[in-house]
């Protein structure tokens, strides 16, 4: 019988780890060709490993919440045929486990930072993916300093976020630090009256949460937590500030009511009103291309490519935003497609990793939820997003050639946050105006 050791795939550009969430196959299941090993998780999407090959699984090489590089070995598969004498040892080779460290000989002499490479556990029992270690020697982090760190991963598990978080913070700490001035070079001192107790402000305390017998704790899951941690650094980086303008989107609605039947009959497929603000909005970034930028320290880095993120709510009430690469290269039915796609796929948990990724702009869809507007957050690296309102008929004010008319008309709401480092109030609403423009101007005769 032959052995296939099973990798970690590469899920698209920038993704280097995963979470293992859930085991499908147990040791001595039988595996047919493409069926799901394993659950995988990235900071990004939730995604499935398949096998290549038909045979049983014997060996699990990582378990449930570990981390996993790309490249890992995962697990071995027994296949039918003659035994593969190129099944590399490392991978056959068993696991150490916590209980074995101390009887490796001449551990005891090893330095304590050299230690995180011989098992992926410190002796306190913590574990540690290969990349927090990696970065954990390259600065010259102990065991020990790494144990005293607090994770923001599953079960407490120190994140390479919270690694990098303690590193800048370590360092600013070490400049801020003042030179020590000998006794002899002080000031002399200079006597100052107490404070009075009204002059003396309350000690801080930590705000704490009141719970009554009939409140429910809700743990955040795994997704939650990663958006929230996102949208606080958001804030935290960006200064934000939103422009908004009302369209007068009358044309575009009444187009879309005429050909919407004629084009799911031609393309099997429903136009939304999505691809249409897609197509707007890689317009827009190509009249005005400083908005679709992203910030490195006090670079500015322009983007070749026109990638549009489009928010999706997903069944859990969690948000992804998959991504339209090179939007202004499709046209109306290729945009259309594109969204439906990305849509279906969001919502059943089958997006790839990739299709998360690269995003140079967002769009925001709040109508969807009846709301006339929003103020979105920014979605880092990218230094914009735009909201788009709910759609409604209004009296609005016409100007004719015979003068001035009140009538129905279809009007929308724009929102564009933007951030303030890099794009400033003149850009920011000469872009969402333009989107506007685009909307606004659309032709009624338009053939699809």
């Amino acid at each position: 019988m032959a052995q296939y050791e099973l990798l970690l795939p590469k899920m698209g550009e920038s993704v280097a780890e995963a979470t293992v969430i859930k085991w499908v196959k147990q040791p001595g299941d039988t595996i047919d060709l493409d069926d799901t090993v394993l659950e995988i998780a990235t900071d990004k999407v939730d995604s499935e490993v398949p096998s290549p090959v038909a045979g049983k699984l014997v060996k699990q090489l990582f378990q449930e919440n570990d981390v996993a590089q790309v490249g890992d070995v995962i697990a071995i598969i027994e296949t039918a045929g003659t035994s593969d004498s190129n099944v590399q040892e490392s991978a056959s080779a068993p696991v150490v486990s916590e209980e074995k460290i101390d009887s490796i000989p001449g551990l005891a002499q090893l330095p304590v930072e050299n230690v995180a490479t011989t098992a992926n556990f410190s002796a306190s029992g913590r574990f540690y993916s290969p990349l927090v270690k990696s970065i954990a020697s390259q600065e010259n982090i102990s065991i020990s300093e790494l144990d005293a760190i607090k994770g923001s991963g599953a079960d407490g598990r120190l994140t390479k976020d919270d690694l990098l978080n303690y590193i800048g913070s370590k360092n600013v700490g070490a400049q801020a630090s003042p030179t020590p001035v000998p006794a002899s070079a002080q000031a002399p001192a200079i006597e100052k009256p107490l404070p009075r107790a009204a002059d003396v402000p309350p000690a801080s305390k930590p705000s704490t949460t009141s719970v009554s017998g009939g409140d429910e704790i809700i743990e955040m899951d795994r997704m939650r937590k990663l958006i929230a941690e996102h949208m606080v650094m958001s804030k935290t980086t960006s200064p934000h500030v939103t422009s908004f303008v009302e369209a007068d989107v009358t044309n575009m609605v009444l187009w879309r009511n005429k050909v919407k039947n004629a084009f799911e009959k031609r393309e099997n497929e429903k136009i939304t009103f999505t691809p249409i603000f897609v197509e707007a909005v890689a317009k827009a970034i190509k009249d005005f291309p400083m908005i679709n930028v992203s910030v490195n320290g006090t670079q500015i880095i322009k983007k070749r490519d026109i990638n549009i993120g489009m928010a999706a709510a997903l069944p859990t009430g969690n948000l992804i935003v998959p991504v339209i690469k090179n939007a202004d290269q499709l046209n109306l039915v290729g945009l259309t497609k594109a969204v439906n796609d990305l849509a279906l796929r969001s919502r059943n948990a089958k997006l790839k990793p990739d299709e998360t990724q690269g995003g140079t702009f967002t769009l925001t869809n709040v109508g969807s939820f009846g709301n006339v507007m929003g103020t979105p957050i920014i979605n880092q690296p990218q230094v914009a997003i735009l909201a788009v309102g709910a759609i409604k008929k209004k009296p609005a004010v016409l100007e004719t050639e015979h003068g001035d008319v009140i009538a129905i008309r279809h009007m929308m709401f724009l929102s564009l946050s933007y951030d303030h480092r890099v794009v400033d109030g003149s850009l920011g609403g000469m872009f969402v105006r333009r989107v506007a423009d685009y909307l606004e101007t659309w032709d009624f005769n338009r053939e699809i």
